[in-house]
């Protein structure tokens, strides 16, 4: 056996390995609430190495404990039939590769389903390329398959940035408000969910 077929031969099993892990780890958080995410992890390694403090916040709610209201906020700003495909909206890719194409080297918008966003967020980086696409469109689809939308949407709204150290609605609710997302106010949701594109502005 030649050294390069050798090679892909390890190439092939460790991308079959880095497939499996995904399939066991999504199957854990079916019953298991995820203690933080790769882009949680990157973003607490650069905050705490700016500050002494490293003033991370996050608390987790269970999907009952969130209002309806903030859910429905959500859906409209961030994935309006959240619950009517399945991971991906091939249209809504296709329209942002066009406009982000007309914007040059600035991305103008994206057009990532929450699946695909929460994908992206739990094990991938934030560098842009077509390995990088195609690996996020193989966990939306395990996150598809192995959890139910009411699954998915949980750990979305408990795991996403709302502003420089926040995540998830428990620590974002208690940060602006000094409120339970439970009792969070229509307008307090609009407000929240509308901060979702841009959490950092």
């Amino acid at each position: 056996m030649s050294w390069a077929m050798y090679f892909l031969k390890c190439m092939a099993w460790g991308v079959v390995g880095l497939q499996l892990y995904f399939v066991i780890q999504i199957g854990l958080w079916a019953f298991i609430n995820p203690s933080s995410t790769a882009f949680q992890r990157a973003e607490r390694w650069r905050i705490c190495h700016l500050s002494l403090t490293c003033p991370i916040q996050h608390r987790w709610v269970p999907y009952a404990q969130i209002s309806n209201d903030l859910k429905r906020a959500i859906l409209v700003s961030e994935d309006d039939i959240f619950f009517k495909h399945n991971g991906v909206r091939i249209d809504d890719m296709q329209k942002a590769w066009e406009r982000n194409q007309k914007g040059g080297s600035k991305v103008v918008r994206g057009g990532s389903t929450i699946t695909q966003q929460l994908a992206k967020n739990l094990f991938l980086s934030s560098e842009k390329n077509y390995l990088r696409k195609a690996q996020e469109l193989v966990i939306t689809g395990l996150l598809e398959l192995m959890l139910s939308k009411e699954r998915i949407l949980e750990i979305y709204m408990n795991s996403v940035e709302w502003g420089e150290g926040i995540f998830g609605i428990g620590a974002a609710s208690s940060h602006y408000y000094v409120a339970n997302p439970k009792n969070i106010s229509r307008e307090q949701a609009a407000s929240l969910a509308s901060a979702l594109p841009a959490p950092k502005c």
